[in-house]
């Protein structure tokens, strides 16, 4: 093992006391008319690019934490991106490292003062397809397009730009989860919280790209970034990183054990035992509300259930559905086996016995949009299929129908439970990840454990059951409908967990002129 990824290691041994507050170094900086500089590196946001939640909570946080500090997020210049300002400016040149090529970065400020730095390298990121591929598969070259990410938000702690320098680096997820290794490699001290949204994606490569991508020999090793003969982003971001966070405090917890630590349980539970993995819950942002949402046909509040009907009317008309008084059923959702979608094709009979109809929205396993699309061609007053996303027929969705199907094998967290309960559709889930720390069993929804058929059809009886009892279930909507998912939570937690990482260093390492 090399000094460098020794001395990271010693570091990452280094506890804060446990009387110390979490939150003085904060109040220090404050008190001096100081605010301490996060960068937020991810590889999508929602004002520009999302695949699904990351996207989303890359959209919020970054702005809920600019009360507390200097935030600037750190993305690629992806087309999306690009095209949406006349003019970059550029702040840096980000040299190579030696396969990964140099680039640019450039600076953008959003209509909100959100400053977003921009990679900006024409045959690295401006693609037709979504961030990671395009309809052929993943880009084969993803290994370098990220270890840039990673290694751009690394040179900006280094202070690469002479005007800003990260004082904390924020990393979602494996694209950019070399960035404090590249720190360490460099033999840099920089605190660091890796955000895992998803341990599944793990950013594996073969050998070959240990030399392109500059890892040096020594860090190929279980203590390193070696996973089972590959490299592994994922894994180096949380051996290297100071603290690592997943999306839910249930999540946190699951990725320790075998069943769903994907590999990476065993090194989890280490960094787990040194106080270094939280779970810290995604909010939704404000714009969540039927009392003010443009989307809908008709605006509504608790209680108004006549506009609650009416927004189930406009979505049975935009999906050619018959009239009906029954339960409406929701899928808004990713159309992959870890969303459960076979067990919700194997209630649907169920329900469409029972008087109610389903309406599908989503992409994903084309053997899950053939059944769908194959459903609603037996059933078209029933069953209504709209492959693809817009998020105008989703929120109208989540208006609109009664009960939200969501039966996912794992969920490190999830939003769609939380719109529809804001938008009083029970949603009924497997009590995993986020959607056991959301959904309250008889009270906010309908909650089942065992990722089977005849669980999830439990779960199913009893939210039919409910249907037909209007005062209980106005009740049900009424609860759902107050819960605050709100990000300033979350951002309080960050905010003490960003403390505890300055707890090992001067909260300001330098200022910057």
């Amino acid at each position: 093992m090399s000094s460098a990824v020794a001395g990271d290691r010693d570091a990452l041994d280094e506890a804060p006391p446990t009387n110390a507050d979490p939150l003085r170094p904060i109040g220090q900086a404050l008190a001096a008319g100081l605010r301490s500089r996060i960068l937020y590196a991810t590889p999508e946001m929602a004002d520009f690019v999302k695949t699904g939640g990351l996207g989303e909570v890359a959209g919020s946080l970054p702005r809920a934490l600019r009360r507390h500090y200097d935030v600037r997020v750190l993305i690629p210049g992806y087309r999306q991106v690009v095209d949406r300002f006349e003019q970059i400016p550029v702040v840096a040149h980000l040299p190579g490292r030696a396969g990964v090529p140099p680039c640019d970065l450039g600076l953008v400020e959003m209509g909100d003062g959100l400053k977003v730095y921009v990679l900006l390298s024409l045959d690295l990121y401006q693609r037709d397809g979504t961030p990671y591929g395009d309809a052929a598969g993943d880009f084969r070259d993803n290994d370098l397009r990220f270890a840039r990410l990673s290694l751009a938000a690394a040179e900006i702690a280094r202070g690469i730009d002479p005007a800003w320098a990260a004082d904390l680096l924020h990393l979602n997820d494996w694209q950019a989860a070399l960035a404090p290794a590249y720190l360490a490699w460099g033999g840099e001290r920089v605190p660091s919280v890796l955000t895992i949204h998803n341990l599944a994606y793990q950013g594996l490569f073969p050998t070959d790209a240990l030399g392109r991508l500059g890892v040096p020999d020594d860090a190929f090793q279980i203590d390193g970034v070696e996973f089972y003969g590959q490299l592994s982003f994922l894994k180096a971001g949380i051996f290297y990183a100071s603290h690592v966070t997943t999306v839910s405090e249930t999540y946190a917890r699951e990725i320790l054990t075998p069943e769903a630590g994907c590999g990476l349980d065993g090194l989890l539970r280490t960094r787990a035992g040194q106080g270094r993995v939280a779970g810290i819950l995604n909010g939704i942002d404000e714009s969540w509300d039927p009392r003010t949402d443009p989307h809908l046909a008709t605006r509504f509040e608790a209680d108004d259930w006549k506009g609650k009907r009416a927004n189930a009317e406009t979505v049975r008309r935009q999906f050619g559905l018959a009239v009906s008084r029954g339960p409406l059923f929701a899928i808004v959702s990713r159309l992959v086996h870890q969303k459960g979608i076979d067990l919700s094709l194997a209630a649907a009979e169920t329900i469409l016995a029972e008087g109610g109809q389903l309406v599908v929205i989503g992409q994903g396993e084309s053997r899950f949009e053939g059944a769908l699309r194959d459903l609603a061609r037996r059933r078209p007053d029933a069953v209504g299929v709209h492959v693809g996303f817009q998020e105008k027929d989703a929120r109208r969705m989540f208006a609109g129908s009664d009960f939200l199907l969501m039966p996912s094998r794992f969920e490190p967290c999830g939003l769609a439970q939380m719109y529809a309960q804001r938008f009083g559709s029970l949603p009924i889930v497997r009590r995993t990840g986020g959607l056991a720390d959301t959904v309250e069993d008889g009270v906010t929804g309908f909650t089942f454990g065992e990722a089977s058929p005849k669980g999830f059809a439990g779960a199913i009886r009893r939210a039919l059951e409910t249907f037909t009892q209007k005062k209980r279930l106005n009740a049900m909507r009424r609860r759902a409908m107050s819960r605050s998912f709100g990000w300033d939570g979350a951002a309080m937690n960050y905010s003490a967990l960003y403390a505890r990482a300055f707890g090992n260093g001067p909260i300001l390492r330098r200022q910057v002129a």
